[in-house]
């Protein structure tokens, strides 16, 4: 597991969760960590809202079932499309539910983890999240993403705009292994290019896809039949 050197500044988390045991824990992994610090924790949805707003924390983990505000509209309030100046959020929950996977995501949210995932996974999912990168838990992705994949003897949903731009082949190698579920480090070793070369060429596909994160790569991917292993 690869976490950046000791002089970087090291991710600042909030901890949003109405269980105390689920916010210690994941605290005190978190803390343990040398490159994440916990700053900030929160038992609703509301005190979440509030002590993020103030404390701008580089990355939020909001539990989906939360009083006074659910993690769903918090994830809106926060990272929603209106949002002028929207934070970084992961949901984590215990419920593996489409409807809180796709209202996490619409609601902005750039990853969705379960509590059953493990601690290495939650500290992943941070410092993906902090890197402008999304993490959705393995046994969610694929069915996710399927779902936006018609089966032959039903309609097909509508699609969005095309790209603004068409995608060039090496562009289009890179969205099907974003489908996937390929990190960007697994990209540049699988198609033996740089790091720093799969960033460039995600921050375009995403400009001409109008995409705010890879989640929704992904999801064009799967909808163009880019999903694929071998597409």
């Amino acid at each position: 597991m690869t976490t950046p050197p000791p002089s970087r500044a090291p991710i600042r988390v909030l901890i949003a969760d109405d269980q105390e045991m689920i916010r210690t824990g994941f605290r005190f992994f978190l803390d343990a960590q040398p490159d994440i610090t916990v700053v900030a924790v929160a038992a609703d949805g509301e005190e979440a809202v509030a002590l993020a707003r103030r404390e701008r924390p580089d990355v939020c983990l909001l539990d989906v079932r939360m009083p006074k505000l659910d993690g769903l509209e918090a994830t809106r309030r926060l990272a929603g499309p209106e949002v002028a100046d929207p934070m970084r959020v992961v949901v984590v929950t215990t419920f593996d539910l489409d409807e809180y996977v796709y209202g996490a995501l619409r609601g902005g949210a750039c990853g969705f983890l379960l509590k059953d995932s493990g601690p290495t996974l939650l500290a992943e999912a941070v410092r993906a999240a902090a890197a402008g990168d999304s993490l959705v838990s393995p046994s969610v992705t694929v069915r996710l993403l399927k779902h936006l994949t018609p089966a032959p003897d039903t309609a097909a949903p509508a699609r969005p705009a095309p790209p603004t731009e068409p995608l060039t082949d090496r562009e289009l190698d890179v969205v099907r292994l974003v489908a996937l579920g390929r990190t960007n480090a697994e990209i540049a070793a699988e198609l033996f290019v740089s790091l720093s070369t799969v960033k460039t060429h995600l921050s375009s596909v995403q400009l001409k896809l109008s995409a705010r994160n890879r989640v929704e790569i992904a999801a064009w991917a799967w909808q163009h039949g880019y999903g694929q292993p071998g597409r």
